[in-house]
């Protein structure tokens, strides 16, 4: 007994997080440039499982094994046809083909951010307009609830859904880094929370008759001379217009 406990080694300090990865018990992680500050990329073998802004990786293991109920560790590298697909998808702002671990997320959570991942870069909508799209009009609260705590905001744009007033609203990351994530993809956020301080929630076209959630990129191409302001549904109506097929601004009142 004694010579086989003399044969006995120490386990490497790095067996227990590679048979945790290998097993699905764990999630890897590596680190890439944010929209405002360092990010964490969780992963496995579903897809990407967490999105998080952030320096702080002990904070990140910390939220990340309390949110899914299991541990994340740092690896070298993402496999490589998911970090292209990563990469692509935070470029173009576009959920695309990047595959997304949905386990964590209620159904409820998971319409709500499908729907979410389809407002396209530049564009926002008011939580009413998702609750509506969903088939949920009474639940823009949940909704908001859902978004919260979206776990893969930035790809999952969660920063694309304004409060119902049309003023930005708040974010996990603070106010001002959705104010930027949404300038950088071409949006003008002065303006719109302008609008929105007059009242505005709808504009419309004085040609075409058709009325629009004011980022759609149909009313951006209407000049400001023909373009027309609403403060709601009802006013657009009487007023002769109708609903934009694209962005469905019916929804939103």
């Amino acid at each position: 007994m004694k010579e086989l406990e003399a044969l006995a080694t120490k386990a490497p300090a790095s067996l227990t997080p590679q048979v945790l990865l290998e097993t699905g018990l764990a999630d890897g992680y590596v680190t890439k440039p944010g929209p405002a500050e360092g990010m964490f990329v969780a992963f496995n073998e579903r897809g990407i499982s967490a999105v998080q802004l952030g320096t702080d990786a002990a904070a990140f293991e910390d939220w990340f094994h309390g949110a899914m109920g299991r541990p994340a560790f740092a690896v070298a590298d993402m496999p490589a046809t998911l970090e292209r697909r990563f990469d692509a998808a935070v470029a173009k702002g576009r959920v695309g083909t990047l595959p997304i671990d949905w386990s964590s997320m209620s159904e409820f959570q998971q319409l709500v951010l499908r729907k979410t991942a389809e407002i396209l870069p530049g564009q926002v909508r008011p939580y009413s307009w998702v609750a509506r799209e969903i088939g949920r009009p009474k639940a823009a609260r949940a909704v908001g609830t859902a978004l919260a705590r979206n776990p893969v905001p930035v790809v999952l744009p969660c920063h694309r859904v304004v409060r119902n007033d049309g003023h930005i609203g708040n974010y996990a990351f603070g106010p001002e880094v959705k104010r930027s994530i949404l300038e950088h993809e071409g949006m003008d956020v002065g303006g719109f929370e302008a609008m929105a301080d007059r009242g505005v929630r709808l504009t419309g076209s004085n040609t075409t008759k058709i009325f629009c959630n004011p980022t759609c990129s149909d009313a951006r191409r209407t000049t400001a001379r023909h373009t027309v302001e609403f403060h709601s549904e009802d006013d657009a109506r009487q007023a002769g217009y109708r609903p934009c097929k694209h962005c469905r601004p019916a929804a939103a009142a």
